[in-house]
């Protein structure tokens, strides 16, 4: 089962995945999800606390980051786990996917909203 919540700082939309991304009900409901951002301008997924990442997921990761594209949207994804870095390992060798660190995500998040304190 996937649960997600989004998120919207300014331009910026996170989407932030629980569970497994391995079935088409989860596929398309992360798709709505992203698509729900179209008027980003970055989306990024956050894959923390996604255990499992199989075929219908990784097909429609890779709709999805060219929806973005063609949209001139830049998606990222952020921290996936070990198991799901593997999978997205192999599948950069058809489709790149574009990760984004912690110290990225918090320059992101500064600025979307500038008022946000920065930790030292």
């Amino acid at each position: 089962m996937l649960e997600l919540s989004i998120d919207t700082i300014g331009r910026l939309g996170i989407v932030e995945c629980r569970g497994r991304i391995v079935r088409s009900e989860a596929a398309f409901k992360l798709r709505r999800a992203v698509m729900s951002l179209r008027n980003s301008g970055i989306i990024v997924l956050d894959l923390s606390e996604v255990t499992a990442f199989e075929g219908g997921g990784l097909g429609m990761l890779v709709f999805l980051e060219r929806w973005a594209h063609d949209l001139g949207i830049e998606f990222r994804v952020f921290n996936p786990r070990k198991v799901v870095r593997a999978r997205l390992e192999l599948m950069s060798s058809i489709q790149p996917i574009n990760a984004v660190s912690l110290q990225e995500l918090m320059a992101l998040l500064a600025d979307a909203n500038p008022e946000m304190p920065m930790a030292a």
